[in-house]
């Protein structure tokens, strides 16, 4: 799998510790990124078609809830997995990025 963007990731992390349905997702989306990522709900649910064709995400359940349907998703094993090698990825590179801005950052004395 290549290298997936900010907003996959911040979905995939969303769903990493408890199915979420959609407006769920959303809210902890943009909680996660202190309000950088704000998806809107047609991106959102084409983004968990794509993630869900992919086998990374399912749906796991549906409830009426003030008379309206909330679909719950979860990730599957591949998705765990995927986002452990994601967030290895990730970290790698930041470690990499850190040593290079203490050699760049003058010492302050």
């Amino acid at each position: 799998m290549t290298e997936m963007r900010e907003p996959t990731f911040l979905i995939l992390t969303a769903l990493a510790e408890n199915p979420m349905h959609g407006y769920g997702i959303i809210r902890e989306v943009a909680a996660l990124s202190d309000g950088r990522v704000a998806l809107l709900p047609g991106t959102m649910y084409t983004a968990l078609d794509r993630l869900a064709a992919q086998g990374l995400v399912q749906r796991d359940r549906e409830e009426i809830t003030d008379g309206r349907l909330r679909r719950y998703y979860r990730l599957t094993g591949d998705g765990i997995e995927v986002l452990a090698v994601e967030t290895a990825r990730l970290r790698q590179l930041a470690t990499v990025a850190e040593a290079r801005l203490r050699v760049a950052r003058p010492k302050v004395a």
